[in-house]
């Protein structure tokens, strides 16, 4: 069998609201993500959903429980190449063009500037950004941002795409042309795709649905037992 990519055993994560007040945001959560996983993670919002996701992603730690990455290594080494992540908020960096945001991470791996901007623009065409490759930030609109952010993942072929509502900002029509374009991208790799939604039209094209409510996550077709 192929190793995890996450494992996660009884993990809880509470939090101190005004500094003494405790807030249980995950309460006892167990789960495996594999290659090829195709995860949609679905709740009201204040469920846990982005809680769950940093989780995974390495960016937090539980207050209890454990969590491994058996395929990936040690925490330290969760860099975009293993792990990427699509924030729900604009995650750009003001500064740089969207071609620049879209080569940063390939930069920052030890590719060569050249291989790095060509990989960029790549990424940007399959979405259909190619007239704002040279546009800064505060110039997109919320949409275009977004899309953005998914090129600069998918530009770094990484071994797990987590996703925190990636289509909320856009139009349907938009959403359905990106996900096609998401799904298509990892289709003959072993990559999983982690999404956090409240959008059934994409939840539905995923093998798996989680529901996650009050911290607790109901996990169905998991073999992590």
């Amino acid at each position: 069998m192929k190793k995890k990519f996450v494992h996660m055993a009884n993990v809880g994560r509470t939090y101190m609201q005004h500094g003494k007040i405790p807030v249980k945001a995950l309460a006892s959560v167990t789960c495996s993500i594999f290659p090829k996983d195709r995860i949609a993670i679905t709740g009201p919002s204040g469920s846990g959903k982005s809680t769950l996701l940093h989780l995974m992603a390495g960016l937090d730690s539980p207050t209890s429980g454990m969590i491994s990455w058996p395929a990936l290594g040690s925490i330290k080494d969760l860099r975009p190449e293993k792990i990427s992540i699509i924030f729900q908020s604009n995650s750009l960096i003001a500064s740089l063009n969207v071609v620049e945001n879209v080569e940063m991470p390939l930069l920052l791996q030890g590719i060569k500037p050249s291989k790095a901007r060509a990989t960029a623009l790549e990424a940007i065409e399959k979405i259909s950004l190619g007239s704002i490759a040279f546009k800064l930030p505060e110039e997109l609109s919320g949409g275009q941002a977004q899309r953005v952010a998914v090129a600069r993942t998918f530009a770094s072929d990484p071994k797990l795409i987590i996703a925190d509502e990636p289509t909320g900002q856009l139009d349907h029509p938009t959403a359905k042309q990106m996900f096609d374009v998401f799904l298509a991208s990892i289709e003959n790799s072993d990559a999983a795709l982690v999404v956090a939604t409240h959008d059934p039209a994409v939840a539905n094209r995923m093998d798996k649905i989680w529901q996650i409510q009050y911290g607790r996550v109901e996990v169905t077709d998991d073999f992590s037992n």
